[in-house]
């Protein structure tokens, strides 16, 4: 693992600033703190820094070809390298290393710009040919690891992270479109962020930079995945464990300590027993964090599964500090991100970075096999919008009024009424939905009037779940959805910068290809029979799994927010929050800000997952303005 960046200048009449240059690789010293290495010749330059996990002694970049003409950075891991090193020097090509770096270069001159789609890993890429003067840039099927870029002189500046990309782009403007995302989903969606100037590579693309332009175009489409037919329960269940089973295996290979978080869910669950069955006889170290809040806690299910697979466990109960998301949780992310699960997702990466440098998890398969409840709602939803539209517009609002707010995770009271609330939109809408906070509408009260004038409905930014093709079933092009924006934009860039803080690697073998097509294929009666949530690896993992995790209900990866609230980071609401820093940002109307405050810190209502997101884009505002 690794941070990459990179510039190369307009018309390649000016030289790279090397000093420019260094800095923007320094930013990523977290993401690689074993080297840093350069590549610069006039009009180029690739910087990177390593993390050593395969051929440690001898894997350095850049990487080159035979010649010197072709030279490239990776950050990630490429998972098929021995079978593509096998095949290029049957082909002539020369190796100096065991690294699943080098193999790139070769493949290049093999297959051009498309080398990508012959990648089988978790990757962001920077090549560039010296002969042709052209950079390329690509970034993994799913969008595991991150790539930016901004066009800057006439020419181009890009990085693993936005820190790195924003040292050579002094001018920038916040982007309010991006900005009334995230306000409604907690992230801001790719391609955007939260300026102008700089913009995410979408997953599955490559950039290529030539003669002072670039175009960016699909190496592979999900949508491209052909639907099964006739395939039987039991048939997918075989094929499901086997596929599971050997990208666990593949996706074990280090030369370095290597470990798995493991929730307790099924998931996580799935990986460390396939890891078991790979390599029945390895140490498999595991790690959980668990809270003092019974309804979130998960670590007596984590600890039966490392009873039951005979791991090293490490479990922790975490307990927060509030001077940890402005020093360590915030700046990971160079713009505001709002997810509750960022908290524990920090913690557990600490505690697993004290025994390892590589963990894989369970991410992923929510999204590929039905897990989340949204799921079940929109199915649901197809007979509620049946209903007469008297008791799904005013009667069933109107009894929600009678239930008590709690603070539990997922409550019954939260579920209701997010369900009566988006049920009666339209499908495509419907599902988007779910996962909102801020409406338009309650945008328009909360946000200053000039500022809000500047946006347009969030709903326009997310990609429509209708573009998966009429050739899959609903339930399928939700999937589709979430794969494209949720999974990328808010999981993996979640998961990835934190466990990157941390300089810990982390795999995640559910998104392997093979089953993330195999499982994307597959009908919706297979993924979400009735109303039981992921219920194919339920039944594809019964035997392997203990009952009681095969038949428990899913609880998902989230924190006590609403009681942290009021405590340990009620400190943090009433400075970040107060009438002062929101009149000087100029973004929010205090007294709108200031209720939702109030209601949430008395009790009389739970606004937790609102405080957060306007918390942490308050407390980002801040940091950003002193940076500048």
């Amino acid at each position: 693992m690794c941070g990459i960046a990179g510039v190369v200048t307009a018309d390649g009449a000016r030289e790279v600033d090397l000093d420019r240059l260094r800095a923007m690789c320094r930013t990523l010293a977290h993401r690689g703190p074993d080297d840093e290495s350069y590549y610069v010749s006039g009009a180029i330059g690739l910087a990177v820094r390593r993390l050593a996990v395969i051929d440690v002694v001898h894997g350095r970049q850049p990487v080159r070809s035979e010649d010197g003409t072709v030279h490239a950075v990776l950050n990630g891991e490429i998972y098929n390298h021995r079978r593509l090193r096998r095949e290029l020097a049957a082909r002539g090509h020369r190796f100096v290393s065991g690294s699943d770096a080098e193999v790139i270069p070769h493949l290049y001159e093999e297959h051009g710009a498309d080398f990508a789609r012959h990648l089988e890993g978790m990757f962001a890429i920077a090549l560039y040919d010296g002969a042709r003067r052209r950079l390329v840039l690509c970034r993994d099927r799913v969008g595991v690891k991150p790539l930016y870029y901004a066009e800057h002189d006439g020419g181009l500046a890009f990085g693993s992270e936005m820190k790195a990309v924003l040292c050579a782009v002094p001018d920038r403007t916040p982007d309010l479109q991006a900005f009334g995302a995230y306000l409604s989903l907690m992230y801001v969606p790719a391609p955007r962020t939260m300026y102008r100037e700089i913009r995410k590579l979408p997953p599955g693309t490559s950039l290529v930079w030539q003669d002072n332009a670039y175009t960016i175009k699909p190496y592979w489409a999900l949508a491209d995945v052909a639907p099964r037919a006739g395939l039987s329960a039991a048939s997918a269940q075989r094929v499901l464990r086997h596929l599971i089973v050997d990208g666990v295996r593949q996706q074990m290979v280090a030369d370095v300590p290597l470990g798995f978080f493991l929730s307790g869910g099924m998931d996580s669950s799935t990986v460390v027993a396939a890891a078991r069955l790979a390599q029945p006889d390895a140490v498999l170290q595991t790690f959980s964090v668990g809270f003092a809040d019974r309804s979130y806690d998960e670590r007596g299910e984590a600890a039966l599964i490392a009873r039951h697979f005979g791991t090293e466990h490490t479990a922790l109960l975490v307990e927060p500090r509030a001077e940890d998301v402005a020093e360590g949780i915030l700046p990971a992310f160079d713009e505001p991100f709002a997810d509750p699960s960022m908290v524990p997702t920090y913690y557990l990466s600490r505690l697993a970075r004290q025994k390892v440098t590589v963990a894989l998890s369970g991410d992923g398969g929510d999204e590929l096999l039905a897990g989340y409840a949204t799921y079940q709602a929109d199915k649901l939803a197809r007979y509620y919008r049946h209903l007469p539209r008297p008791l799904t517009a005013r009667i069933a609002p109107a009894l929600l009024r009678f239930l008590p707010s709690s603070d539990a995770k997922a409550s019954f009271d939260f579920r209701a009424r997010r369900f009566v609330e988006n049920a009666i939109e339209d499908p495509g809408r419907s599902h988007y939905l779910w996962r909102v906070v801020f409406r338009e509408a309650h945008k328009a009260r909360l946000l200053q009037p000039d500022v809000f004038a500047e946006m347009t409905d969030a709903y326009e930014t997310h990609e429509p779940h209708h573009r998966a093709g009429a050739g899959f079933d609903p339930l399928t092009r939700f999937q589709y959805t979430d794969a494209h924006v949720y999974l990328p934009d808010d999981v993996l860039t979640k998961v990835d910068r934190l466990s990157m803080a941390h300089s810990l690697e982390v795999r995640v073998p559910l998104l392997a290809t093979p089953v993330l097509e195999f499982a994307f294929s597959l009908p919706g009666r297979l993924k979400l029979p009735g109303l039981r949530p992921k219920w194919l690896l339920r039944r594809a993992m019964a035997g392997l799994l203990p009952p009681e995790i095969v038949a428990m209900r899913k609880k998902g990866f989230n924190a006590p927010l609403p009681r942290w609230l009021r405590g340990v980071y009620r400190p943090l609401l009433r400075e970040y929050l107060s009438r002062d820093v929101l009149q000087r940002q100029g973004y929010f109307r205090f007294d709108e800000v200031n209720g939702i405050v109030e209601q949430h810190l008395s009790g009389t209502a739970e606004h937790a997952r609102e405080l957060w997101i306007l918390l942490l884009f308050t407390m980002w505002a801040e940091q950003e303005k002193a940076y500048r």
